[in-house]
C-alpha cells in the first residue's frame, strides 16, 4: 500500500484542472487549491482504485472480459502495453458509434477484415488492378486500426474501463444503455455521475495513467488466476453430489425391497383368510 501511494504521488495523479474549468460534482474529491489548480485528495484516489481493482477481479473471475478505452494520445501506449499482457480487449483509436449497441455490424466488419487478410496472404490480391488492390489495402488498414483491439471480443464485456470521461462520453452512454458497469479515471472537470466507480486523478499525465492501468491489469491477472483454479473444484463437488445421490438410492437394499414386496402378499393372504372365516352362516 505504501509503495502504491508513493507511485501515485510521484506520477502527479493528485493534480487536477484549473479552478475555472472544474465540475462542482467533483468537490468531494478535491483537497484544496494551489496556484489556481485544484489538488485532489489522494485518499479518495486510493479508495476508488482499490474498489475498482476488487470489482474487476470479481468480474474476470466470473469469466467476463474487461474492455479498456483510452483514445487520447497520453493513454494509448499504456493501454496497449498492459492489455496485451493480460489478453483483454481495448480501444485506442476513435470509438466507433455502436461498438457495443450495434455489435452485429462490428462483427461484419471484422469478417470483412478476415477476407481482406486472406486475399493478401494467398496472393489473390495481385489478380486485381492496381487501383482496386490499393483500395482494398487501404480498407484493410482502416479496419485494423479501428477494430484490432476488440477483434477477439466475441460478446459484450462485463466491465468498461475508461480514461477521461469527457473524451469517452459515447462509450459511457452505450455502456449505460446495456447496463455494463463502468470504471473511469476522472479529472476535476469530469462528471462522476456518468460512471459507477470513479477514480479521481489526473487523466492528462502519462505516468498517472500508466500507474492506474497497470494496477487494474494486475487485478485482471488475479481474477484469471482464480478462474484457473475454479474448474478444479467443480469435479470434487460433482463427485460428492454423486456420492450423496448413490447413498440415497442405497438406503433401501435389495433384501429390504424383497421384504417390502413380500409384505403386501402376506397382507393380501391374511386378508383373504379373514374374509373366508367371516362368511355368513346360512339359516
Amino acid at each position: 500500500m505504501a509503495s502504491l501511494v508513493k507511485d501515485l504521488i510521484e506520477s502527479g495523479i493528485h493534480f487536477g484542472q484549473r479552478c475555472s474549468s472544474w465540475n462542482p460534482k467533483m468537490g468531494k474529491y478535491i483537497f484544496g487549491v494551489r496556484n489556481k489548480i485544484h489538488i485532489m485528495d489522494i485518499r479518495q484516489t486510493v479508495r476508488g482504485l482499490l474498489l475498482a481493482k476488487k470489482f474487476i477481479q470479481q468480474v474476470v473471475f466470473e469469466g467476463k472480459d474487461v474492455c479498456f478505452v483510452g483514445t487520447k494520445r497520453q493513454a494509448r501506449a499504456a493501454v496497449e502495453k498492459y492489455t496485451a499482457d493480460v489478453s483483454m480487449p481495448y480501444v485506442t483509436e476513435r470509438w466507433l458509434g455502436g461498438t457495443l449497441t450495434n455489435s452485429r455490424t462490428i462483427r461484419e466488419r471484422l469478417k470483412r477484415l478476415v477476407e481482406l487478410e486472406e486475399l493478401v496472404e494467398s496472393g489473390e490480391i495481385e489478380n486485381y488492378s492496381k487501383k482496386m488492390a490499393s483500395q482494398l489495402q487501404r480498407e484493410q488498414r482502416k479496419i485494423t486500426r479501428n477494430l484490432q483491439g476488440i477483434r477477439h471480443m466475441a460478446k459484450n464485456p462485463g466491465c468498461l474501463v475508461v480514461i477521461d470521461v469527457k473524451r469517452e462520453i459515447n462509450a459511457l452512454r452505450e455502456a449505460r444503455i446495456l447496463n455494463i458497469p463502468t470504471v473511469a479515471l476522472i479529472d476535476t472537470d469530469g462528471d462522476p455521475d456518468l460512471v459507477d466507480i470513479p477514480i479521481p486523478g489526473n487523466d492528462d499525465s502519462m505516468r498517472s495513467i500508466d500507474v492506474i492501468v497497470r494496477e487494474l491489469c494486475q487485478a485482471v491477472t488475479l481474477g484469471k488466476a482464480g478462474r484457473a483454479t475454479k474448474p478444479e473444484a467443480q469435479p470434487e463437488q460433482e463427485t460428492s453430489a454423486g456420492a450423496k445421490r448413490r447413498s440415497a438410492r442405497a438406503m433401501f437394499p435389495a433384501a429390504d425391497a424383497g421384504q417390502s414386496e413380500s409384505a403386501p402378499a402376506a397382507q393380501r393372504g391374511s386378508t383373504s383368510t379373514v374374509a373366508s372365516t367371516a362368511d355368513p352362516v346360512g339359516p
